[in-house]
């Protein structure tokens, strides 16, 4: 039986993510008679020490957290038999409140190809790089134009530069000359410079930047923005062709019980679908828009055909290869894998004045990479088609990205407690895509159908062998390395050239680099296929492109067939972005305000 919520709402956002929370924070600011709510199936994270001190993200991971979603791919032959798991955000604030706070920028042609490519009016960098400088304080000055002074989200250098990553571009200077080095490596519009990264922390108050804080909290006398956590989404009610409300339930993550009994909340005037590349679909789904046969299967009658639903799933393939660090680095490992004792002194400096390593993410620098030409030879013929395609004539789009992580980044068990590095590669446009569909008509609980599509084509596996190589020349050179972490690397036959080892010295700048044979690259693809996982940047299973090209929204944001239904996030894009998507999801939801503004009559939000 279903009960009704008494309360009519103007406009209901069914999740509470980080795109989610821009638009509604925008439209609430611009015009507070606005009757908002916003539904998350996570809770609320308000001043909860474990999201706004960044450090303890990584330990956060390995505990019981109603705060992530975790799902599981089916096993895939590309990965040996493998499934994979995909975390995604699950509070509100969505994955601004989980992730690892790397501040990387898509490249400019990105978003030029959704307007061009795609056929999005209005998505070129032209319109979302100013609304991307609208949301940000960058607080390290900029030499250009591409960085906001003024906005909500605070982005900032580390104030404690591990001496790892000042090793790092010292080296990279040294030993990779041709690319060379940056002061802003996330200027939109090149690759191929190693520099330092900022992070979305503030770097005054060493607060993590999440979209909660910055565009819902800070309203607090706005009793028209009502935030509802802990609850679920279940489908979208309809009358005839026009959304006019949702139907939840009450979260049973972490809690004994069974579900109770759905409830419908009414929307007078739209309903916003922001529940993710895994949520969203999924909510299309049950309420009968998707394709024939996926509805069939469960028992849900369809009522617009869009087979493009839950198709065009895309993500980021990533390693992080991991070495010994010598006593002296500047390591994380005991602040990530400490216990409260070893903790304490590190959240103690942080409560004093927001320093220290709590106010860190392990990330300081990295580089946008393209190939060489020697380098892309070696990955000929797999990789020839796709460089042909898409990078050739798009110099800002990078092939993988790298940096060093001042941790181990693993969950190995016999990994003892040390001190450890790695470096983190992975490639910014993968070929293989996936699909997410329902496995239950009625229980939004109930296992998805999960194809991550990981390295199903081997254009994507040279570009990670690729990174290895690299990844093992540069660590090997930095004064910090003191060996190969072996069980986080391939097994290299014995007698092989490519060997690695437990305890080693630092090898010498100008020393010649490792020549790996047809059996260490075979090697190298195994490790890849058996080790590889998710960069947890799920996108693009609600496509904004044209319909009959499996397209799911409009340019406008409007699902196809049905009125008063719009998507705002990162299930809308098209393609794939060449950087960690948090970018990525705060323009989505700075265009979504503008766009629902426009269409509502709402005034106040600009377009920049």
């Amino acid at each position: 039986m279903l009960s009704t919520e008494g309360t009519i709402y103007d406009i209901i956002f069914a999740g509470g993510g980080a795109s989610a929370c821009i638009t509604a924070g925008r439209l609430a600011a611009a015009d507070p008679t606005l009757k908002i709510l916003v539904v998350e199936a996570g809770p609320h994270i308000r001043e909860s020490r474990d999201h706004v001190q960044p450090a303890r993200y990584f330990s956060n991971l390995a505990l019981p957290k109603e705060t992530y979603t975790f799902h599981k791919s089916d096993a895939s032959p590309a990965l040996l038999g493998r499934s994979v798991i995909v975390p995604s955000g699950r509070a509100v604030g969505g994955g601004s409140a989980v992730n690892f706070m790397v501040y990387t920028r898509a490249a400019a042609s990105d978003y030029d190809d959704w307007e061009t490519v795609y056929g999005n009016k209005g998505w070129g960098s032209k319109d979302i790089i100013p609304l991307l400088k609208k949301a940000e304080t960058y607080q390290p000055g900029s030499a250009n134009d591409t960085h906001g002074t003024s906005g909500p989200l605070k982005v900032s250098y580390a104030s404690d530069f591990t001496n790892i990553a000042e090793n790092f571009l010292e080296v990279a200077a040294a030993f990779d000359k041709e690319r060379g080095i940056s002061q802003d490596t996330n200027a939109f519009f090149q690759a191929e410079k190693y520099g330092r990264w900022a992070r979305y922390i503030d770097g005054e108050t060493g607060r993590r930047s999440d979209t909660a804080h910055h565009y819902i909290y800070n309203q607090p006398d706005n009793a028209n923005l009502e935030v509802l956590d802990r609850h679920r989404v279940v489908k979208v009610i309809f009358e005839g062709e026009r959304a006019v409300g949702i139907e939840y339930i009450s979260d049973t993550v972490g809690r004994k019980g069974g579900t109770t009994t759905p409830i419908a909340a009414r929307a007078s005037r739209l309903v916003v679908l922001s529940a993710g590349a895994f949520g969203s679909p999924a909510i299309l789904e049950r309420s009968g828009i998707g394709a024939k046969s996926v509805l069939d299967k469960n028992g849900v009658k369809q009522k617009v055909d869009l087979p493009g639903v839950g198709e065009n799933y895309m993500d980021h393939n990533c390693m992080f290869l991991p070495f010994v660090a010598t006593e002296d680095a500047d390591s994380l490992d005991q602040l990530f894998r400490g216990n409260p004792e070893e903790v304490a002194p590190y959240e103690q400096q942080w409560l004093k004045n927001g320093k220290g390593l709590m106010a860190h993410n392990a990330i300081d620098c990295g580089i946008k990479m393209r190939p060489s030409a020697e380098e892309l030879a070696a990955m000929s013929p797999e990789f020839d088609q796709r460089w042909n395609s898409y990078f050739a004539n798009a110099p800002d789009k990078p092939v993988m990205l790298y940096l060093p992580y001042a941790a181990y980044a693993g969950a190995h068990p016999a990994v003892p407690r040390a001190k450890y590095f790695s470096i983190a590669y992975f490639s910014g446009y993968p070929v293989s895509l996936g699909h997410v569909h329902i496995t239950s008509g009625t229980n939004p609980y109930a296992k998805s159908d999960f194809h991550a599509g990981f390295l199903d084509d081997d254009a994507d596996l040279v570009i990670l062998r690729w990174g290895y190589k690299k990844s093992r020349e540069l660590a090997r050179r930095l004064r910090y390395y003191a060996g190969d972490l072996v069980v986080g690397h391939p097994n290299f036959k014995p007698g092989s050239k490519a060997a690695t080892s437990q305890s080693n010295a630092p090898t010498a700048l100008n020393a010649s680099e490792i020549v790996y044979s047809k059996e260490d690259d075979d090697a190298i693809d195994e490790y890849h296929r058996r080790t590889i996982e998710t960069t947890w940047h799920s996108i693009g299973t609600c496509a904004m492109k044209a319909r009959e090209k499996g397209g799911v929204v409009d340019e406008r944001l409007n699902v196809y067939g049905v009125k008063g239904l719009k998507i705002a996030d990162c299930s809308i894009t098209p393609d794939n972005v060449g950087a960690n998507t948090y970018n990525t999801a705060i323009a989505i939801g700075e265009k979504a305000a503008v766009i629902i503004a426009e269409d509502l009559g709402i005034k106040g939000v600009l377009p920049a």
